[in-house]
């Protein structure tokens, strides 16, 4: 259970910044509050993208026509310090500054910490008292747990309808837990160019192309933690990535090596939704609707190095692989 806490805080990071002093930092606009919130959330959205595509081949080689093969699949995608925090210049925000006068400091993301914390004064408007300020520490994220690494698991199964070919589909369930819900599926198409060789058999290795469309939804519902006043208050957050991948591997019988080179695309898009009633407490008050949505494009390179064993119906494979989120991924793999 500690571990799925762990993945549905990676995968909805904005959950750390909603319950942290949202009623001040919509207080300063939203103009502030979105700005801040698309840096916090920019490196979790980018290893999300890179996260869910993992595991997607264990071979260059296609199954015998008409195989099958199940797979349980789990994956870890470690946090580069990089990713920990980012620069926040005041000179981005209308009513914000820090505290301390400084115009510029790293700050956390949600992959990150602050340690110590940091604070800024918050201005805004009150239509009784004129200008009014407060203060605010920002939020930090799941590096105050001391985690570095991001934990994923799901189910994928292949078919192979023809010579060299394989469909392949993925699916994580919708999971509730503590308001959040997740749920993963994806589709990939892997075809073994050298099956059209005329003498495939002989030749010492397997080379295929892949393409693969993994897509994610995820939601916070935290209108019951009484944060800020209002009315069905929640976070979204929807993920589609391509994977584009060329593969080779070895043609051994029990232990093969394969590696692959990618290209991952997408785009990620958060929404911050529901009715919020912004107060200072005491007099000043005001609605604010479906505050605003971050979007987000990904892409980059990968490289990945494995390998596979496989005895009778049963394989193992273990991979790493190289990009913008370094990461490790084990199947278990049951062919038929």
């Amino acid at each position: 259970m500690k571990t799925l806490k762990t993945v549905v805080l990676f995968f909805l990071p904005l959950t750390l910044f909603a319950q942290e002093n949202i009623n001040d930092l919509l207080a300063a606009g939203v103009n502030d509050a979105k700005t801040f919130t698309s840096n916090y959330i920019d490196s979790a959205s980018d290893g999300l993208a890179y996260g869910i595509n993992n595991g997607w081949f264990n071979s260059g080689k296609s199954l015998k026509r008409f195989g099958f093969e199940i797979s349980i699949i789990g994956t870890a995608s470690f946090i580069k310090e990089s990713h920990k925090t980012f620069e926040m210049h005041i000179s981005d925000y209308e009513n914000v500054r820090f505290s301390d006068g400084s115009s510029s400091k790293k700050v956390a993301t949600a992959l990150g910490h602050n340690d110590p914390d940091i604070n800024v004064i918050i201005t805004y408007d009150d239509p009784i008292f004129g200008e009014q300020e407060t203060e605010l520490t920002l939020p930090t994220g799941i590096g105050s747990a001391n985690i570095n690494l991001i934990p994923k698991a799901f189910v994928q199964a292949s078919f192979s309808p023809f010579k060299g070919t394989q469909i392949k589909g993925r699916f994580f369930p919708k999971t509730d837990i503590e308001d959040a819900e997740i749920e993963l599926y994806g589709v990939g198409l892997q075809q073994e160019f050298t099956t059209f060789l005329p003498a495939d058999k002989l030749f010492p290795v397997a080379i295929s192309g892949l393409i693969a469309y993994t897509h994610l939804d995820g939601e916070y519902d935290f209108t019951n933690t009484e944060i800020v006043d209002g009315d069905n208050q929640r976070l979204q957050t929807g993920v589609n990535t391509w994977l584009f991948e060329m593969i080779v591997s070895t043609k051994l019988k029990v232990i093969n090596f394969y590696g692959g080179l990618g290209y991952i695309t997408g785009k990620t898009n958060t929404d911050f939704l529901g009715t919020y009633i912004v107060s200072d407490g005491v007099l000043f008050s005001e609605e604010i609707q479906d505050p605003f949505s971050i979007k987000k494009d990904v892409s980059g390179v990968r490289a990945t190095i494995g390998a596979n064993l496989k005895l009778g119906f049963f394989g193992l494979n273990i991979d790493y692989t190289l990009a913008e989120f370094n990461s490790a991924a084990l199947g278990l793999n049951f062919s038929f």
